[in-house]
């Protein structure tokens, strides 16, 4: 069965793709497992120049890319535009950054140790497998790829079938930017093919970024195998707003946290929690501000929001959401899309329960629910009802109610006064079942390292 391009702004399949077949997968595994001997071999200046082109190249082709993004996911070209120019600034800073984060250390008195030197050292470990997915189909690649080959690993990149193009991009930068062949490799392959490539003894660690059910399934495989993984899984990150806010920034940073990338973020803030003191006066400019955004052709500067990426995605926030709608809830719906595409207007749900699916689960798209909360504690236990645990935010201008909530929440990323993105300047990723492990900073480029004790006598 061959892969499909498919624009969500039309329903119509655009371009086909031959998976690889057994032979190509093999031929590419082969590859990154002798690439690995090679790059590891290089030193960081070296890593660094090649690093380097493969940015300057990304930039070159940021138009072509963006329009491709565009075109197989639905975000808006500016958004597109953006990603593709925030991938090529996190390949700069590793290119940078990555020796001084993998110096390692030695000891102050190895004599403490019985040793005329202790120190620790990190060095690569090999092929890495990445499980890509399609909301951020470059930003997501890089910045898993970046560190892992500024480190001397090479990668296998299984990415999401419904972004190809993106896959096929990828699939050649490096090499033309002057890294060994077989450095990074994308395998056109199903979800069914994974495990194999998992369980092959020249893959030596897995990164996912994903659903929840794909991540266990992962860490369960590579688990049997002993192998490391790292999950950045789902979020419904709760954006907490107290009485000493400032309220006009709150509330325009809270249409923004709930609708970048048509609401189809792990990171967006999905839950949107209010003193009760502020309440309606928030949720009165809240609904207006996101029922008021434009819905349409991603191509056009304009449009706010564009359609969801898949069918299969539009039919979940519709059954999200009369579901809610059907158990009590009151929905606040926004402009709809044009016809034929997969659009669903962003709206705004008031007195959702934890009898609601929408309560529980995450609503990936423009789809933001609200909360009364009584004080600092019931919006604490709000935040915390949940499995999930990526990031959040918080608006307060009391230092007290800042700290409560920052020791507070159970996540693994707290915004005071803004909103969550992701910087190649601080580690990214959650806890529960928000994931293991992290990605960017010192910390992500030393999750595919070994961490090697040396002592001397």
């Amino acid at each position: 069965m061959s892969i499909q391009s498919v624009n969500p702004a039309t329903g119509q399949v655009e371009r086909e793709f031959e998976p690889h077949t057994a032979e190509e997968v093999e031929e590419r595994i082969a590859a990154a497992h002798s690439a690995f001997y090679v790059l590891a071999g290089t030193n960081f200046a070296t890593r660094g120049q090649w690093m380097r082109a493969a940015a300057d190249l990304m930039e070159a082709d940021a138009d072509e890319v963006a329009a491709a993004i565009t075109g197989e996911m639905g975000k808006t070209l500016v958004q597109a535009r953006a990603e593709v120019l925030k991938s090529a600034k996190a390949m700069r800073f590793y290119a940078d950054n990555a020796e001084t984060m993998l110096t390692g250390r030695a000891l102050d008195d190895p004599s403490a140790v019985g040793a005329s030197q202790a120190y620790v050292r990190y060095q690569p470990i090999g092929a890495v497998l990445a499980v890509m997915p399609w909301n951020y189909p470059i930003w997501q690649v890089i910045r898993f790829a970046a560190p892992a080959l500024m480190a001397g690993n090479t990668a296998l990149l299984k990415h999401a079938s419904n972004v190809p193009q993106a896959a096929l991009y990828l699939d050649s930068l490096f090499e033309r930017a002057g890294f060994p062949r077989g450095a990074f490799h994308s395998l056109l392959i199903s979800a069914r093919d994974v495990e194999a490539v998992i369980r092959d003894p020249r893959v030596v660690a897995v990164t996912l970024t994903g659903s929840e059910p794909a991540g266990r399934s992962v860490a369960s495989i590579a688990g049997s195998e002993v192998k490391h993984v790292v999950l950045e899984l789902g979020g419904s990150d709760p954006f907490i707003v107290l009485p000493s806010a400032d309220l006009d920034a709150a509330v325009k940073t809270a249409v923004t946290a709930r609708t970048t990338n048509n609401g189809q973020a792990c990171i967006n803030a999905k839950r949107f929690i209010v003193h009760n003191d502020i309440y309606d006066e928030f949720a009165d400019r809240f609904i207006t501000a996101i029922t008021s955004l434009k819905v349409g052709d991603p191509t056009d500067p304009m449009t706010d929001v564009g359609p969801v990426a898949t069918r299969g995605g539009l039919g979940e926030l519709h059954e999200l959401v009369d579901d809610a709608v059907h158990k009590g809830a009151k929905a606040y719906v926004g402009q709809c899309g044009p016809d034929g595409g997969w659009y669903y207007p962003p709206t705004v749900v008031a007195g959702v329960t934890p009898a609601m699916r929408l309560y529980a689960e995450e609503a990936f798209g423009p789809v933001a629910t609200l909360y009364r909360a009584t004080d600092v504690d019931d919006a604490l236990r709000i935040a915390n009802d949940t499995t999930f645990g990526l990031s959040s935010a918080v608006w307060t201008n009391e230092p007290d109610e800042e700290r409560r909530c920052i020791e507070g929440i159970q996540a693994g990323a707290v915004f005071v006064n803004g909103m969550s993105i992701s910087y190649p300047e601080l580690p990214f990723g959650g806890v529960k079942d928000s994931g293991v492990g992290r990605e960017l900073s010192a910390e992500g480029i030393r999750e595919f390292c070994n961490l090697k004790s040396v002592w001397k006598g």
